[in-house]
């Protein structure tokens, strides 16, 4: 990935407090949005709006999307590579 979009991506989610605590919160972990939610004090619903919002951008991924409850989200390398900078 080229320096410019690393950046862009950076400020899109610095702009965010929650999509920041989400990133920072998943790591190089799987979590669930119930989890991410408890451990960087935010809601529920804030996890999952900024989890949608990192989704679209390929800063993270749903491992198994096919399930209703219980999904878990991990970082993608771009997610990963954003978080260093965090």
């Amino acid at each position: 990935m080229d320096e410019r979009k690393l950046f862009e991506l950076l400020g899109y989610v610095k702009v965010s407090i929650n999509r920041t605590k989400t990133l920072k919160t998943i790591g190089t972990d799987l979590k669930m949005p119930s989890e991410i939610a408890r451990e960087a004090d935010i809601r529920t619903s804030q996890a999952s709006g900024s989890l949608a919002d990192l989704k679209k951008q390929g800063l993270v991924v749903c491992v198994n999307e096919e399930v209703r409850k219980g999904r878990l989200y991990k970082c993608t390398d771009i997610g990963l590579e954003i978080i260093k900078y965090l």
